[in-house]
């Protein structure tokens, strides 16, 4: 299928579904944590950016790489380009995608995922939320065009013995890690 047979038909589909080589692929559902951590992140940015010219999106939000695909529906995404503000189906110029990793998604979050983002040219920092652990890698773009990892981990302390803070330089956004957690209860090889 074509990207634009795929647009098309999507519309009409109860679920939503990656567009990716000319393939669909059914979105899963996630936890209870994953949806939390979501919204805990989406909610802390939708309020720092509250009067900016920037959105935030959630997993309903659909993102093209291209107007040929793939499409994707990433848990959380900012766009501040001006191309996207009065966008009614697709964001194609985010400066900002976050993933929450679970065991069925993270491969592909880390991989080919990660390796279509970066064709993003407005794209400027990638998270990727652990859901079983407090921890977020986040990959910036330096100014020499290459991306480097800042990591945030619970088990790490600052200089004045505080928990570290998450800071997203594209949008000027900082705020301490157990915020994005806020309401998660992390259990051991629970099945429910």
């Amino acid at each position: 299928m074509t990207a634009q047979e795929y647009l098309v038909w999507e519309d009409k589909q109860p679920i939503k579904y990656n567009f990716i080589n000319g393939k669909v692929y059914a979105m899963t559902g996630g936890t209870l944590p994953h949806n939390s951590i979501a919204l805990n992140l989406a909610s802390a940015l939708k309020i720092h950016l509250r009067g900016k010219s920037c959105k935030v999106f959630m997993a309903d939000a659909k993102l093209g790489v291209s107007a040929n695909g793939p499409y994707y529906y990433p848990d959380v995404m900012v766009t501040c380009d001006h191309r996207d503000q009065k966008s009614r189906k697709v964001i194609y110029h985010p400066c900002l995608i976050a993933e929450v990793l679970s065991p069925g998604t993270e491969g592909s979050d880390r991989g080919k995922k990660f390796r279509h983002y970066r064709r993003l040219d407005t794209l400027r920092e990638y998270l990727l939320i652990d859901s079983e652990t407090m921890s977020i890698e986040c990959y910036r773009l330096n100014d020499r065009g290459k991306w480097e990892l800042s990591t945030y981990l619970m088990d790490e302390t600052t200089k004045d013995a505080t928990e570290p803070d998450v800071h997203i330089t594209s949008i000027d956004f900082n705020c301490p890690l157990s915020q994005l957690y806020e309401d998660v209860e992390f259990f051991e090889d629970q099945d429910d």
